[in-house]
Formats: structure tokens, C-alpha cells, sequence
């Protein structure tokens, strides 16, 4: 099925400092970068026929800039006004479609940055799935485009203004206002890299790969209690809980006394990016000593990981220039190649919890290998979802049996410190 949309605007625009940040990654994992793709599966609301969801997706297409933004050459964005996107109409498991959408890389001059499928039984569709290219959306944006898909199917519209554009965020950037702030992030970035290790995770090991970039799985209960736990008694979030135990881990890992890792953030703290179905996150960066215990940690990281998220909406172009001075002055390359990504869309909060539950919860700790490719943008990956907390590594640095001791480690010292 082809969808026909037409919008009234069209433009061509810099990339945004999110767009360029998820660019610059992209180019250092193709041809891997398929890596880079995600999707959402939505129920359908009632019955409704394929065609009925294929209108809402073309009003969705019209509401969301980025959805018809492909990129040009030289690279900037594109926004098209109008086009015809292909949708699949299928019968089958909604999450098994995802997975076949979403295997391959995205053309990313040619192709729009939105697939789609409608999964039907019989001629009612029950389910869409859509898989976003990251060049037009971030998680957050991905659900306020789920948002106003099942406002378009329930109601036929979507209620308030226009939703905000990439193209308009571009221009803001680069203005007066757009410079105070990043002049101000840069100097994070510069002051920080004077005092931290060149990298982390600096030694190959001995035990690589083929592939080498690897991702296990640590489900455990009784570290999301034992994180809660902590939270409430430190008076922070779980994922600053979160951040600081794996900074703290992976210093002792790479066999620093002080660690760099590069934190995932939303920067949607602004009232223009609240609506915008864009990629806005980018990487802060967060540095802790890493000696003392959990607690002693947490008085000192909570600050510097709010440092960190500030740090975190910057002009690429300023941090380029940041890295290579510090670079030069080093004579060796500068890069954390460490990275934290909490992908829950909300903290869940503190919460109190005795170590009789934790105890009850631990044997339900298990493992599971999800991944493996030849390439990465980064050597130790943290992430941090609903199912649990996983390690994407490059094994020529840290081995799988290494993998597998640091996220065990990590639930151990998250559960004997709330214990205490």
C-alpha cells in the first residue's frame, strides 16, 4: 500500500546539533548502523480497516516535519512537503514485523525516515507497527508521534498548535541565543577533558571476538529494588543511582582512579522541544572519582551529573574542536569510548524496600547474549531499559567473561549497599 501526503511547508535547513550528533555516530558504524534503528508497536483502538489507519498515518506524516526530512549533500535536512510513503499490510506477531523492519539500514537521502506496517486479521487491522530512522526521532519523540497517531485514530485529529520543527530548532541554534548556550557547554566539555584519563577501557585484552561487538542481558529484580532503595535514602533519582554505580565500576574495570562516561540525555527541558518529534538527545559528559563506597559517591555525583546533562545540549562543531585541541596537547586521541544510556522514558522513583525482598528477588537474576556485530561507535555501552540493564562492549577490550562479571558485580554492589 502507498500512502499520499501533502504538507504546506518544505525547506532546507543545517542539520540540528541532535541531528548532527546522531550523524557523526552513524557514519562511524555503517555499514552496521541499522544498529541505530528502532520501532513502537501500537494497538489499534476499536475496528478499524487498514485504510482507516492508513489515513492516520498520512496526517501524521503531514503533522511531523521530520517524518518527511531526508538529508542532502552537502548534509543538512531536507523537508519535503509532500510524497507517498510504502506500508506493508500484514498478518502475523506485531513484534516479529518490527524485528524484519528494522534489520536493515535506512537510505537516508532516499528513503523517508519512517517505515511502516499494518497488521490486520482478516480486514480489521489490529496493530501498527513503525520503525524510526534516529536522524528523525529519539526515543521521547517516538512516543509523542505514537501519541498524536492514536489521538489521529480515536478522535481524527490532533488537538493545540503546530507541532514544533526540526528546520525551526536548526536556525535557532545557530543564532545568538543558540551560541550563549553551547559557548557555555563547550566550556564543560574543555574543562572536564583537562582532568580526565585519554580513555577508558585503554588496554586490549586477550580474548577478542568474531564478531567483536557483543550485548548481554542482566535482568535482575533485585537491582531495580536495590536501585529504588538507594534513591530514597540519597535523596536522588534511580538514574543517578544508576550512573554513579556503573561510573564507579567501570573506573575499577579499566583500571582508572577517575572515570569518564558519556551519560545519554534527553534535552527536552526546553518549552519549543516538549512537542517535537526530532532526535534531540545527546551525550554529556560526567566524571567521578572512583574510590569510596556507593554512598560517598552518590554526595559528589549528583551535582556533576547535573553538570553533565547541561553539558549535554551542545554544537557538535564545538565539541570537535574541544576534543582535537585536547588531542593535540596529549598527543594521543581523547575519547571516553564509555557511554551510559537510560532509555526508560520516566524514573520510576525511589522507593523503600527491606533486604528480605531483595534476597527473595535474587534468584531471579538471569542472563542473556542478544548481540553481536563488527562495529560500534564506542567500547563499553551501558544501557538501561524496562527488561533490565545491558553491556554492549567491544571484546578486544573488555572479554565476554568480563562482560558478564561486571554486570554481576554491578547488582552486587547496588543490592549490599542498599542492604546496609
Amino acid at each position: 500500500m502507498m500512502i499520499d501526503f501533502a504538507a504546506g511547508d518544505s525547506g532546507t535547513a543545517p542539520l540540528t546539533w541532535g541531528q548532527r550528533a546522531i550523524w557523526e555516530t552513524i557514519e562511524r558504524t555503517e555499514p552496521d548502523d541499522h544498529y541505530f534503528n528502532f520501532g513502537r508497536v501500537l494497538k489499534v483502538p476499536g475496528r478499524r480497516s487498514p485504510h482507516d489507519v492508513a489515513a492516520a498515518l498520512g496526517a501524521l506524516m503531514e503533522r511531523h516535519g521530520s517524518l518527511r526530512t531526508r538529508t542532502g549533500d552537502p548534509v543538512c535536512q531536507r523537508l519535503e512537503a509532500k510524497g507517498r510513503l510504502p506500508v506493508e499490510v500484514v498478518a502475523g506477531d506485531p513484534d516479529e514485523v518490527l524485528a524484519a523492519l528494522a534489520a536493515t539500514r535506512f537510505d537516508y537521502a532516499a528513503e523517508w525516515p519512517l517505515r511502516a506496517a499494518i497488521v490486520v486479521d482478516g480486514g480489521v487491522a489490529t496493530h501498527v507497527v513503525l520503525v524510526f530512522c534516529h536522524l528523525a526521532a529519539d526515543g521521547h519523540g517516538a512516543e509523542i508521534a505514537l501519541r498524536d497517531l492514536r489521538a489521529l485514530l480515536i478522535k481524527g485529529g490532533v488537538a493545540g498548535p503546530p507541532a514544533p520543527r526540526p528546520l525551526d530548532l536548526a536556525r535557532w541554534q545557530a543564532g545568538p541565543e543558540g551560541r550563549r548556550v553551547a559557548e557555555a557547554a563547550a566550556a564543560h566539555w574543555e574543562s572536564v577533558h583537562r582532568r580526565t584519563p585519554a580513555t577508558m577501557f585503554a588496554t586490549p585484552g586477550d580474548a577478542p571476538e568474531t564478531p567483536p561487538i557483543r550485548r548481554v542481558l542482566l535482568r535482575s529484580p533485585a537491582l531495580r529494588l536495590a536501585a529504588g532503595a538507594i534513591a530514597l535514602a540519597a535523596r536522588t533519582s534511580t538514574s543517578t543511582v544508576l550512573l554513579t554505580a556503573t561510573a564507579s565500576l567501570a573506573g575499577r574495570f579499566s583500571g582508572e582512579d577517575q572515570c569518564a562516561i558519556l551519560p545519554i540525555v534527553a534535552n527536552r527541558f526546553r518549552r519549543d522541544t516538549l512537542g517535537i518529534v526530532s532526535t534531540l538527545s545527546q551525550e554529556g559528559l560526567f566524571t567521578l572519582e572512583t574510590g569510596g563506597s556507593l554512598a560517598d559517591l552518590l554526595r559528589a555525583a549528583a551535582p556533576a551529573a547535573m553538570r553533565a546533562y547541561r553539558s549535554a545540549y551542545h554544537d557538535p562543531a564545538d565539541r570537535a574542536r574541544v576534543v582535537a585541541e585536547e588531542s593535540r596537547r596529549r598527543g594521543e586521541p581523547v575519547h571516553p569510548n564509555c557511554c551510559f544510556n537510560d532509555m526508560r522514558l520516566a524514573d520510576p522513583g525511589p522507593a523503600a524496600c527491606t533486604p528480605a525482598d531483595m534476597g527473595k528477588a535474587l534468584p531471579e537474576t538471569s542472563l542473556e547474549w542478544q548481540l553481536s556485530q563488527d562495529k560500534l561507535n564506542c567500547r563499553f555501552c551501558v544501557h538501561v531499559t524496562r527488561d533490565g540493564v545491558s553491556l554492549t562492549a567491544d571484546t578486544r577490550y573488555l572479554s565476554r567473561e568480563r562482560m558478564e562479571r561486571y554486570l554481576y558485580e554491578l547488582e552486587a554492589l547496588l543490592v549490599e549497599t542498599a542492604c546496609r
